[in-house]
């Protein structure tokens, strides 16, 4: 195929500027080749330049606590747990690619996550996620939400790594654009971790894996524009993925990892062989020679250009210690996965592509990635004009409901409340063996196999608060993941983020996104949460509407003894239950607003951060002195869902409580409040005095509400609901909308 003359037109079409373009002909001393033209394109695309986030992003607090690497170092985060053991964990998203084929999107999102923990020398023991839909009352997004819930089970149930923990919501926002975000947790001993880099001249690459195809060509660039009635088009950006492939890819990666084999490993994820060359040569300050003859392809006649933008799923790039060759080769075999070397570590600094003879790009590497020569812009930023009149709504000003037992039980049946036990049952969340508290409670806790500990991990974020006060709606999902790990038992170690957001060239947008940075990152220094990296989704945007802005949480803590171990639901008839923490009639983005009122308006609660962080302390050493029964932290619908929750969450032994919770101004208001800060605990009747002396002595708010006990939720100065009834809008709500009721 004769190559297109590079012009400036055919720049914009692949989403550069005339300034990229000029500044791209200085770096060359010339007009650059078609294939060069695509390196520079998907290179300097937001999805893997950050070119509009990273100014913004390196004011995080991206090292201290318990970090081995700092944030962007490596593929994935690395935290140390102690006994020479450290945890990977990471997330990011797949928006794009799951709004066009829901199925694959969302399976090869969690496909190329559990790449970068792997690529890291870990062995993935979890995985979670964050979605987020439109309406289901609408019929595509029943379509979207079913497709991406099965290809993020079928993925993970074939790969063998549980899914542990997630969210989902719906909200209009996202009706044209919705929310795929995958997490991934592994375990990797301290020195044994590999890096994604390339040094050493001669030294051999190796491409393994999959063959090259041209699924996904130009997927990074996909990722960094709206979505259009023409993304439907682009279905052939969406990549295919095989989760059989990845696991053999998995364990032949740990064997010559572990063998110490290589200089370095990265997985082909977005821009495929041009980001791995690229960032491996600049991260090692090297260059390489790579002759594309030597790629094993899948289809006939492939240009140079489509084999460096192929994103083909299950492929790496390792760069081998020269004289390690054939045992690296002998390894993969044996794994049955393809291995060819296509070219060798140099130390120009640059880096060659030849293809059929011909010279098909000579590109400096240091120049096209993040924290190199790849451009970085800081946007203009608008504070919303729509912020002012939401403020001045007066939620005073909504009128009481007749009957508070019908309203509770509608808020209580929204699909952002009730069980997500339709999209977990079609996860095995127990393969490998080692979940001690799967879907349904406030973390999920995983056994650290060998030890008395277990990591606890969540992801976490209400984008309504975010949409109202991006800061301040930052800082609480941060501080909400936190709360849900310490109710586990968990102290919290470290954050991953994925940020989804809309244009950043709309000042409204970037002003959203920078207050949201500078929450998260007020919150992490106070809980000593370093970030360890994640993932900027901009352009989440169909033609009519920007989704809210998301800045999904994943965090991961570390629960110390096995002992500690805490779950949501209450244990024991006669137990007491305890309020930890102040309302103070929070209802601004509350799921009462929406759903009984129609609005997203008000206020966002606020977040004390030494309040918050007080609550934490307290709650451990209750825990710590095994003086409580359960936890669960309240957050959507209030402390009247939080209380149902306790009865309920545990299906095979559910048990009421009679309790009776105190009203601030109106009983509305107290019912459903989203104040912050505030959990449910349960005690034994013996241990209260130590409970109440423990409290007390931190200072910690408290007050006893009432106790475990019967078969409903009895509410003394509202209504009593038998826990038949909750359970049934609990637990068949969503299959009910999905047609899927037993």
């Amino acid at each position: 195929m004769k190559e297109p003359e590079v012009t400036p037109e055919l720049a914009k079409e692949h989403g550069l500027n005339e300034e990229e373009y000029e500044r791209i002909k200085k770096i060359l001393g010339r007009a650059p080749s078609f294939t060069e033209l695509g390196i520079f394109s998907v290179m300097w695309s937001e999805h893997c330049s950050y070119k509009n986030s990273i100014a913004q992003l390196k004011t995080l607090p991206r090292s201290g606590g318990k970090l081995l690497v700092g944030a962007g170092e490596e593929n994935a985060g690395l935290v140390d747990i102690g006994d020479g053991l450290a945890v990977a964990f990471k997330i990011e998203s797949h928006n794009h690619p799951s709004a066009v084929e829901p199925y694959q999107g969302a399976a090869t999102g969690v496909g190329g996550i559990m790449r970068d923990i792997f690529t890291m020398g870990a062995r993935p023991i979890a995985s979670l996620n964050s979605l987020r839909f439109g309406s289901l009352k609408d019929a595509h997004t029943r379509y979207l939400f079913s497709g991406v819930v099965k290809g993020i089970g079928d993925y993970g149930n074939s790969f063998g790594v549980p899914t542990v923990a997630g969210e989902v919501y719906f909200d209009e926002s996202y009706q044209g654009n919705p929310l795929v975000n995958a997490m991934a947790v592994g375990i990797v001993k301290t020195k044994r971790f590999a890096s994604a880099t390339a040094k050493g001249e001669r030294n051999p690459v190796m491409i393994v894996g999959s063959s090259t195809g041209r699924d996904g060509i130009h997927g990074a660039t996909f990722a960094s524009e709206e979505l259009s009635e023409k993304s439907e088009a682009k279905r052939p950006s969406v990549q295919v993925g095989d989760p059989f492939t990845e696991k053999l890819l998995l364990e032949a990666s740990l064997e010559i990892i572990k063998n110490g084999w290589l200089i370095g490993i990265q997985d082909m994820g977005a821009a495929g062989i041009s980001c791995s060359t690229s960032e491996m040569s600049a991260k090692g300050d090297s260059g390489m020679k790579i002759n594309l003859d030597k790629v094993p392809l899948r289809e006939e006649g492939m240009t140079a250009y489509e084999i460096m933008l192929s994103e083909s799923q299950e492929r790496m790039l390792c760069v081998v210690k020269k004289g390690y060759e054939d045992r690296v080769k002998n390894v993969l075999e044996k794994w049955d996965l393809h291995c060819e070397i296509i070219g060798e570590v140099t130390n120009d600094g640059l880096l060659h592509i030849d293809y059929e003879g011909e010279i098909k790009a000579v590109v400096p590497p240091f120049e096209l990635v993040l924290g190199g020569g790849a451009p970085v812009y800081i946007r203009d930023q608008k504070e919303p004009d729509y912020l002012k009149e939401l403020r001045k709504f007066d939620i005073n000003s909504l009128p009481e409901p007749d009957d508070l037992k019908d309203t509770f039980l509608k808020v209580f049946s929204s699909p952002n409340i009730v069980s997500k036990k339709w999209v977990y049952e079609q996860y095995d969340t127990m393969v490998r063996t080692n979940t001690i508290v799967g879907p349904g409670c406030d973390a999920a806790v995983i056994y650290i196999k060998g030890l008395e500990k277990a990591l606890a991990m969540k992801t976490d974020c209400n984008s309504r608060y975010v949409y109202l006060d991006p800061k301040e709606g930052a800082k609480i999902a941060v501080a909400e993941a936190a709360r849900n790990i310490v109710c586990s038992g968990g102290v919290p170690l470290a954050i991953t983020n994925c940020l989804n957001f809309g244009n950043p060239y709309k000042p409204e947008v970037y002003w959203q996104f920078a207050q949201a940075i500078e929450g998260m990152g007020e919150a992490c220094r106070f809980f000593n949460t370093p970030v360890t990296g994640g993932n900027v989704s901009f352009y989440n945007e169909s033609p009519d509407v920007a989704v809210y802005p998301t800045p999904t949480i994943g965090m991961v803590g570390l629960v110390e003894d096995l002992n500690h171990v805490t779950t949501s639901y209450f244990k024991n008839e006669g137990d007491l239950v305890f309020l930890l923490g102040e309302d103070h009639e929070e209802l601004g983005g509350s799921e009462y607003v929406k759903v009984v009122h129609n609005k997203v308006a008000g206020n966002s609660p606020e977040i004390n951060l030494q309040t918050e962080k007080t609550l934490h302390e307290s709650l451990l050493n209750l825990i710590r002195r095994g003086l409580i029964n359960s936890a669960h932290d309240i957050s959507e619908g209030g402390i009247g869902a939080a209380l149902a929750e306790c009865c309920i969450i545990n299906q095979e032994k559910m048990l009421g409580c009679e309790v009776e919770i105190p009203i601030t101004s109106r009983k509305d208001f107290s019912l459903f409040s989203e104040s912050q800060s505030r959990i449910i605990i349960s005690v034994s009747q013996e241990k209260r005095n130590a409970v109440e002396t423990e409290l007390n002595s931190l200072s910690q708010s408290f007050k006893l509400l009432g106790k475990v006990t019967g078969q409903k939720l009895k509410i003394i100065n509202y209504f009593e609901i038998s826990l038949s009834d909750l359970s049934d809008v609990y637990y068949k709500t969503i299959p009910r909308i999905m047609g899927s009721e037993e």
